[in-house]
């Protein structure tokens, strides 16, 4: 080569050195590893480590270890995109401990907080973070008090060398867990929020803290950065949707989110400067396992595995443990009571579905106590089990409510609140129709707190439903009368205003998923939004209100609703 040629040919090198110098560093430019990159992905487990329907913890432990072998140990990472410790007895008799031993047997190396990793308070979570051998992350988490020491920090983001290679995981909770948790667990004595989660100013504050975590892990050296979010996808979720936060920033290379129980293999959505960036989510329970691949040259691909049938029997063993150890829990007396609720009136037959049980009571009175909220509705098909008189375990409150669903409460009209009362007692007969007393039933039958009235089955019901057993509207003369709102500060009841706005508990079955017909509440605005499983509402309300004692209190029903004596029933006394 000509010396002028070498001269030029050095400084033209020279010049593209500092070029790269300035410029951010891209993926496929920087990978000194020949080796991928996998980072194995769930979300929303809820407790869901052994289900029939999916490949279950040991699934995924095993996957793992197949990965491991295949790419490298060091090349494999295992994440979790939050709600993995609540959503089942094994997380709710062990306040998520169970559930941290069973991922840390598993192996997962990063997570970050979905809205129920805080159900269990943030004392608890400061201990299952302390237990938990996978580090959190989450850089829009933040203690406001006074002394830093005194709450619960975790970083932001984090950076893992991969034989030279750095890939940064920055962790995103959603804003959202301000009222889809309880909202008095993020506050002091005083009643003053002492979390926040940037939440605010349309999405802004959010947006900014995600781009200032991104930017210091491309500073520290990151080649790609991974987020970990709890965001999800949902219209209802806006400005905090996984999309509105790539939309807003830049250097984010793959999200996978969890939150919205979506089920994305690999999704593209453009970010602030019109560069595509991968979107994955693998639905709930492990319904799916996700699989991102970073290859040496920097591409990145992401998929869904299912029909997993191979189990690490490692992590079998520690769940068949656990699951016995539960047992033991489950057996563990947690209350007493002097009576016998029962779901049955004193004849027998089934009671809670036509009329006001002592136990619905109980049930109606957990959910407003709990939550605070004016008004509190139960449905009769959600109480499945009489509570009986002495020693009273885990296992005989679960029974009484199985299914899981989850404390809610929203800002509802007294008209919506007389319409739903109206649908509950659609089924009620007249009790003398047929001599026997007998009266008809109905799973969407209404147990209630902080409201009474009456209930004129000789009217025949107007509810309107459409094709699918949702309510329309009433069209003609209503049976329930004189309802009445208990005020709390002069502990009086009041005749329901049609006009007013009340805060109604229940769970999300009723209020979001329109169980048992209940379309009127659909839309209606969250201020609390599944809070804890309704098992646990009953477990607190008796352990922490009654002081672990059902008295006499509970001994008949309260009154609350009081179905009317047919004229004819009436002449005949």
């Amino acid at each position: 080569m000509k010396k002028g040629n070498k001269i030029l040919m050095t400084s033209l090198m020279s010049a593209m050195v500092m070029s790269m110098n300035a410029m951010p560093v891209l993926a496929e430019e920087t990978t000194s590893n020949e080796k991928d990159i996998v980072v194995l992905y769930t979300n929303d487990i809820h407790c869901g480590v052994n289900e029939e329907k999916s490949m279950g913890i040991s699934g995924v432990a095993a996957y793992k270890a197949e990965m491991a072998k295949e790419y490298g140990e060091e090349q494999v990472t295992l994440v979790d995109c939050g709600d993995a410790i609540q959503g089942d007895a094994i997380g709710t008799l062990s306040n998520g401990e169970y559930l941290i031993d069973i991922m840390n047997a598993t192996g997962y190396d990063y997570a970050v907080f979905g809205n129920h990793e805080f159900d269990y308070t943030i004392p608890q979570l400061t201990k299952l973070v302390e237990k938990a051998e996978a580090k959190y992350l989450g850089c829009n988490f933040k203690y406001l008090g006074e002394d830093p020491k005194a709450g619960l920090n975790v970083a932001p983001y984090a950076i893992h060398d991969y034989n030279g290679v750095k890939v940064g995981y920055v962790g995103i909770c959603t804003p959202e867990s301000l009222f889809k948790s309880t909202p008095a667990y993020f506050m002091n004595e005083k009643g003053e929020y002492i979390y926040s989660f940037c939440q605010g100013n349309d999405g802004q504050d959010l947006y900014k803290a995600v781009q200032s975590a991104v930017d210091a892990a491309r500073k520290e050296g990151a080649q790609h950065v991974v987020a970990l979010a709890h965001l999800g996808i949902e219209e209802t979720s806006a400005p905090y949707r996984s999309t509105d936060v790539i939309a807003k920033t830049t250097g984010i290379d793959v999200v996978l989110d969890g939150h919205s129980h979506n089920t994305v293999a690999s999704d593209k959505v453009k970010n602030a400067e019109g560069k595509e960036v991968i979107l994955s989510q693998t639905g709930t329970k492990l319904a799916t396992l996700g699989k991102l691949v970073i290859k040496a040259d920097g591409t990145m691909t992401t998929e869904l595995v299912k029909d997993y049938a191979k189990q690490d029997e490692t992590t079998k063993q520690v769940i068949k443990g656990i699951q016995e150890s539960l047992e033991k829990v489950l057996g563990e007396v947690v209350a007493k009571s002097d009576i016998e609720l029962s779901t049955n009136a004193a004849d027998g037959t089934r009671a809670v579905r036509n009329q006001e049980t002592a136990i619905g009571d109980l049930c109606a009175d957990a959910y407003r106590k709990v939550s605070g909220a004016d008004i509190a509705f139960v449905n009769g098909g959600g109480i499945r089990a009489s509570i009986k008189k002495g020693d009273i375990s885990y296992k005989d409150i679960i029974s009484v409510h199985p299914y899981g669903n989850e404390l809610c409460v929203i800002e509802a009209t007294g008209q919506e609140i007389l319409d739903a009362l109206e649908l509950g007692s659609k089924s009620v007969t007249d009790q003398s129709s047929d001599g026997k007393n007998a009266l008809g039933e109905s799973g969407g039958f209404l147990q209630v707190s902080g409201v009474k009235y009456t209930i004129d089955p000789s009217i025949k019901s107007t509810v309107m439903t459409d094709e699918e057993g949702l309510f329309v509207k009433v069209e003609g003369e209503r049976r329930v009368k004189d309802v009445q709102v208990l005020n709390s500060k002069t502990n009086k009841y009041e005749a329901i205003d049609p006009e007013k706005t009340y805060t109604l508990a229940s769970h999300n079955y009723m209020l979001k998923l329109k169980g048992d017909g209940y379309s009127m509440f659909a839309d209606n605005k969250l201020l609390q939004d599944s809070v804890m499983l309704d098992n646990q509402v009953l477990i607190t309300y008796i352990k922490e209100s009654l002081g672990g004692f059902i008295g006499e209190d509970y001994a008949t029903s309260q009154g609350r609703i009081t179905i009317a004596v047919a004229e004819t029933e009436k002449k005949a006394a």
